[in-house]
């Protein structure tokens, strides 16, 4: 299951948010697995001043902090004992339970979000996402969609980042359909419109979780629509 929580929706909760953590565990069981977004916060400093590139340290799925732009809970999964990162830094995901080796595991360092991330897994193995407290433009399982869709045009972001191979800090060029821009044509929330879509088609669980509004998806489900409600929308390549 991946996990996206705004933490202080919530409100008040006893052990803080490591006992949501541990009630999550609790509820997937010992041969579940959650998983959450980290992304790299050193990628978004090195956008943010391209000139320092020489102080950004290559990225390491056991040292590097996850983006602040994703909250706490990406973090504190990272960081809980016997999680595992996948390679990948943009696009990297935390995973703590049963199948966390499988999840991270070969995860392509172009195209990030395709079939072999931990999002196409996450549709192979018929895992959910839920949301909790979250707005729903948060959803990251679509970016797998996105990936999926057959529309035009789809923009191309080239970028560069340091990796560490073999202990040597090695710069690589990587490769992936822009995630950071909605498709022409669309608003940039339009995350939104498709999760309410989906739930007005009788699909997904709404409820609460402490204060926090909440949604439960299966991935299976989502990610079809979304294929298919962009493919509606956009244009087709030309053939």
């Amino acid at each position: 299951m991946l996990v996206h929580a705004g933490l202080r929706s919530i409100g008040r909760i006893i052990g803080g948010p490591d006992a949501l953590l541990e009630a999550t565990r609790d509820v997937v069981g010992p041969a579940g697995t959650i998983l959450g977004y980290t992304d790299w916060q050193d990628q978004d400093d090195f956008e943010a001043f391209p000139e320092r590139r020489d102080d950004i340290p290559p990225f390491d799925p056991l040292t590097s902090r996850a983006t602040r732009d994703n909250g706490f809970w990406p973090e504190l999964l990272r960081t809980t004992p016997g999680a595992l990162r996948s390679g990948n830094p943009g696009a990297s995901m935390a995973a703590l339970g049963g199948r966390a080796g499988w999840f991270t595991a070969d995860h392509a360092l172009d195209y990030g979000y395709g079939r072999s991330s931990p999002l196409g897994k996450l549709v192979e193995a018929d895992g959910k996402t839920m949301l909790i407290g979250c707005p729903c433009d948060k959803m990251t399982l679509l970016h797998h969609a996105e990936h999926l869709a057959d529309y035009f045009p789809k923009r191309i972001k080239r970028y560069e980042s340091p990796l560490l191979i073999d202990g040597t800090p090695t710069w690589r060029w990587f490769e992936e359909f822009d995630t950071s821009n909605s498709p022409d044509g669309l608003p940039e929330d339009y995350f939104t419109t498709v999760v309410e879509e989906f739930f007005a088609a009788g699909n997904g669980r709404r409820g609460t979780i402490g204060a926090a509004p909440s949604i439960l998806v299966r991935a299976q489900e989502m990610v079809p629509f979304a294929v298919r409600w962009l493919e509606e929308k956009l244009p087709k390549p030309a053939s």
